[in-house]
C-alpha cells in the first residue's frame, strides 16, 4: 500500500512516517518502480511507534526496544521514573506559582525577579525541571517567520493582479485570457496561505520537533 493509506490507517502524517524511517524504526519494501511499499506489517510497526509515542517514551528508548537492545518492561520502567521527576518538577513549579500569588499586593514591579530566578537555578541544579523559554521563543521566532515570509510574497503578487485589472479597465481582454490571468495570481496566494498554515501547525507541535529532543 501507498504512504497515503498507510497515513489514513495509523493517523499520522507522512512527514511522522518519514521522520520514522530516517531514525531507522521502520523499514517499508521496494516496488520495481522504486516507490516505498508499505505492507501490514509496516501498519502494526507504526501503530506500536505511535502507542510508545503518546507515552512520551523517547525516540532511541524505542529504537533500542526494536532493535533488542532492551526490554519494552526496562523501556516503560524508565518513562515512569520520567513521569515521577515531570511531576516532582510540576509540582515545585505550582508551588512557586502559589507562593508568589500569596504575597501581599503582588505587583511585577514589586516581584522580585532575580531572587525568584536564583531559587529556580537552585531547584533545577537539583534535578528540577522548569519552563524550556528558549525552545517557546524559537517556536514563536519561526512562526513569525513564517507568516511574514508569506506575508512579502503576497504583497508582491498582489499588484500583479491589481494591475491586470487596471489594464482590463483600458483595454478589455477577452474573457478567457481575463480569467486566466486572474486566476494564476489567485491559486498561488491560496497555495502560499495553505503551505502557512500547515507550516504553523508543524510550528506548534509537529512529531519533528518533538522527536528532536530525544
Amino acid at each position: 500500500m501507498k504512504i497515503q493509506q498507510v497515513e489514513e490507517l495509523v493517523g499520522i502524517s507522512k512527514k511522522n512516517i518519514r521522520f520514522y524511517e530516517e531514525q531507522g524504526l521502520l523499514s517499508p519494501g521496494r516496488a520495481e518502480n522504486g516507490y516505498r511499499e508499505y505492507g501490514r506489517e509496516d501498519v502494526l510497526r507504526l501503530k506500536e511507534i505511535k502507542l510508545l509515542r503518546k507515552l512520551a517514551v523517547p525516540i532511541e528508548d524505542i529504537r533500542a526496544v526494536l532493535k533488542g537492545q532492551g526490554s519494552l518492561e526496562t523501556c516503560l520502567t524508565r518513562q515512569l521514573r520520567e513521569f515521577d521527576r515531570q511531576r516532582e518538577s510540576l509540582s515545585a513549579m505550582e508551588g512557586m506559582t502559589r507562593e508568589l500569588l500569596s504575597r501581599p499586593g503582588l505587583t511585577l514591579e514589586g516581584l522580585d525577579a532575580e531572587e525568584c530566578l536564583e531559587r529556580i537555578e537552585r531547584l533545577e541544579k537539583e534535578g528540577q525541571s522548569f519552563m524550556d523559554v528558549s525552545k517557546r521563543d524559537v517556536h514563536r521566532r519561526k512562526a513569525t517567520g513564517a507568516v511574514l515570509g508569506a506575508a512579502i510574497i503576497i504583497a508582491l503578487i498582489l499588484p500583479a493582479l491589481f494591475v491586470i485589472l487596471w489594464a482590463n479597465g483600458q483595454a478589455p481582454l477577452p474573457m478567457g485570457l481575463l480569467v486566466l490571468f486572474i486566476a494564476i495570481p489567485v491559486v498561488v496566494i491560496a497555495c502560499i496561505v495553505a503551505v502557512l498554515i500547515q507550516r504553523i501547525k508543524e510550528i506548534k507541535g509537529g512529531e519533528e520537533d518533538e522527536a528532536a529532543q530525544y
